[in-house]
C-alpha cells in the first residue's frame, strides 16, 4: 500500500488503547502519515487503564503530530482534504449512536462529518459491550451507509458480556486498502 494520510481517531473504549496504538505505530512504521484525534473522554479521561495525558504523549511520540483535540481543529479536515482515510478506532457505542443520528458534536464526529463531505472512506472498528443490544440498530444503519466500513468484528466475551463486540484491530490496515477500493472487508463477523 502506499503512503497514506490517515485520520486515526481515538473514542472512549480504554481497554483497548493499549491495543490500538500498537496499529497506530505499525501504520507509521509503514511509513503513513498518521494524525491523532481523539474524543472528549480520551483526552480528558484517566482511567485504570492509564492517563489521558500518557496516551496522547505516546500517540503524539509515534506519529510526530499533535492530536486533534477541538471541534475548530477537526472542522478543516473535510474542506482542506487533510486525510486519504479516516480510521475510528476504538469506536464505542456513543459514537457510533452519534455518527448514525447526525450528531457531530466531538472531535471524532465532526471529524468523521467534515471527512465524508468528500467522499472519502470512514473506517470504524467498533468497540462497545452493548453492540448486539441497543448499538446494533447505529451498526445496521451505518454498515449501509456510503463510504462507511467496518474492520472485522467479533464477540470478545460470550459467556460474561453476550452483547459486546470488539475489531480485530490487526485488521485495520487490510480493512483500510478494501475501504479505499470501495470494498467492505470480508467476513465481517469472525
Amino acid at each position: 500500500m502506499a503512503a497514506l494520510r490517515i485520520g486515526f481517531a481515538l473514542t472512549g473504549s480504554f481497554c483497548t488503547f493499549a491495543r490500538v496504538i500498537q496499529e497506530v505505530q505499525k501504520l507509521t512504521d509503514a511509513g503513513h502519515e498518521v494524525t491523532p484525534i481523539l474524543s472528549f473522554a480520551a483526552r480528558d479521561t484517566d482511567t485504570r487503564f492509564g492517563k489521558a495525558e500518557d496516551f496522547s504523549r505516546q500517540l503524539e511520540e509515534i506519529t510526530g503530530r499533535t492530536p486533534i483535540t477541538t471541534l475548530t481543529e477537526a472542522e478543516p479536515i473535510g474542506p482542506k482534504g487533510l486525510f486519504d482515510v479516516l480510521v475510528v478506532a476504538p469506536c464505542t457505542g456513543s459514537t457510533l449512536g452519534r455518527l448514525a443520528n447526525g450528531i457531530s458534536e466531538t472531535p471524532v464526529t465532526l471529524a468523521v462529518k467534515s471527512h465524508l463531505r468528500r467522499n472519502r472512506p470512514v473506517v470504524l472498528a467498533v468497540s462497545t459491550n452493548d453492540a448486539l443490544g441497543a448499538s446494533l440498530r447505529n451498526i445496521a444503519y451505518l454498515k449501509n451507509a456510503k463510504n462507511i466500513y467496518f474492520v472485522p468484528l467479533s464477540q470478545d466475551d460470550p459467556v460474561s458480556k453476550p452483547n459486546s463486540l470488539v475489531a480485530d484491530f490487526t485488521r485495520i490496515d487490510d480493512t483500510i486498502t478494501a475501504a479505499l477500493a470501495g470494498t467492505q472487508i470480508q467476513p465481517l463477523f469472525l
